[in-house]
């Protein structure tokens, strides 16, 4: 599937809430792995990281939860390039669970380029990375049928 990339996981016990569903917390833990995979993907791997000392913060998150994840499910999450610019991504990561014929949960993000110095600062994506942000961004027509969240998220040009 053009323009995505998939992460996989089962759900660890101890991720369980009271009510048998999977709590708030690891919703979080599971995109997080997912953008990693993201990160690999675009060469953004730990070689890049410790040869540039650049790597990317989540400045901004909203989350959905639509459907309850319970420990006997297995995870996927699809995790598209809505957007990005220089030094930017806007990301969307969607839950899916076998058992459940629409997405379990989705969240939108921001993430920052950053270079880890001292005072960490912004930095420009190196051009190899922004060419495979370029092709991996969804199509027009791509975006123009996702299901926006509560609040939308966008890069603000200026």
């Amino acid at each position: 599937m053009a323009g995505v990339v998939i992460y996989r996981t089962g759900i660890a016990p101890d991720w369980i809430d009271y009510n048998g569903h999977l709590r708030d917390a690891y919703y979080c833990v599971v995109m997080s792995y997912a953008v990693d995979d993201v990160m690999n993907h675009l060469g953004l791997d730990a070689a890049y990281r410790e040869s540039t000392r650049c790597t990317l913060y989540t400045v901004e998150l909203h989350i959905h939860y639509t459907h309850e994840i319970k420990g006997s499910d297995e995870l996927s999450v699809t995790t598209s390039i809505l957007d990005a610019d220089l030094k930017r991504i806007h990301a969307a990561c969607e839950f899916h669970c076998p058992r459940i014929d629409a997405s379990a949960a989705s969240a939108e993000l921001l993430l920052l380029h950053v270079h880890q110095g001292e005072k960490p600062s912004v930095a420009a994506f190196p051009p190899d990375i922004a060419r495979r942000l370029e092709t991996l961004k969804l199509s027009p027509a791509a975006l123009a049928i996702r299901a926006l969240g509560s609040r939308k998220i966008e890069l603000k040009r200026r």
